[in-house]
């Protein structure tokens, strides 16, 4: 006997059945791309991981390097900065370089000679230096400082006679500075190679580059052996012309 709703129900039960299968195809092949998914998910989170650990094990030894790198580089330029500007000895005149002169620099030696009334030979001792014993060992290791701010009287010369109280100026001179300690501002140089520098001397009971010690120059004028030097390019240091031609009023 044919019964039409039985036929329904068995197409209902068909396509409730297609509809389950195409459900759990969806449903399997969701989860197998989920899992894919995780899977490169998790491949890339462990590369990214092992690529961090490598950078961060790696990062200091090169920072280490380029620091060290860096810090000997600052410390050879700073030591050499230092002893350039306060240890190395100028030996000669030649050695004193116009960056010096520009600079005015102020340095420290021991007067080994006097020349002329208005000239000495230095002997320059940055920081702890001495002074050699033996003449033979001065010879070529002096600067030629010609006396700023003074004129004194000459000494004989290339068949010249001497100039009036000489003698008198250089015996001067000589008992002041010769064998001491005495202090120069390089200023220029002169036609003669010479260095002219602004002079001062030591100071009795502090050090030089505390105190300022009195004016050579200065002195030279007091005691009658110098006359204010008034020609173009004169130096006078801190203490002005002015204060010279008083000085000079003064001894006379």
């Amino acid at each position: 006997m044919h019964l039409p709703w039985r036929q329904k129900q068995q197409a209902s039960k068909t396509r409730w059945s297609a509809t389950k299968d195409a459900f759990k195809t969806h449903v399997a092949t969701a989860q197998a791309n989920t899992k894919d998914t995780l899977q490169e998910y998790n491949a890339n989170v462990k590369d990214r991981l092992r690529y961090k650990a490598y950078e961060l094990g790696s990062r200091p030894a090169a920072y280490l390097v380029l620091s060290g790198f860096l810090l000997g580089s600052v410390s050879t330029l700073g030591v050499t900065f230092v002893y350039r500007r306060y240890f190395r000895r100028l030996r000669t005149a030649e050695w004193v370089t116009p960056d010096i002169l520009q600079r005015k620099r102020w340095v420290r030696g021991v007067v080994t000679s006097v020349g002329d009334a208005d000239n000495f030979r230095l002997y320059h001792t940055p920081g702890l230096g001495g002074v050699p014993t033996l003449s033979k060992e001065l010879k070529e290791q002096t600067i030629h400082v010609r006396i700023a701010g003074v004129d004194a009287p000459e000494g004989s010369h290339f068949g010249r006679q001497a100039q009036p109280y000489a003698v008198e100026a250089l015996a001067w001179l000589k008992d002041a500075i010769e064998g001491r300690i005495v202090y120069c501002q390089l200023v220029r140089r002169d036609q003669y190679s010479r260095i002219v520098s602004v002079v001062t001397l030591s100071p009795p009971f502090f050090p030089g580059w505390l105190i300022t010690g009195r004016s050579l120059a200065l002195e030279m004028i007091r005691a009658g052996t110098g006359l204010t030097y008034e020609q173009a390019g004169a130096e006078y240091g801190k203490y002005g012309k002015d204060e010279f031609l008083r000085a000079e009023a003064e001894s006379r």
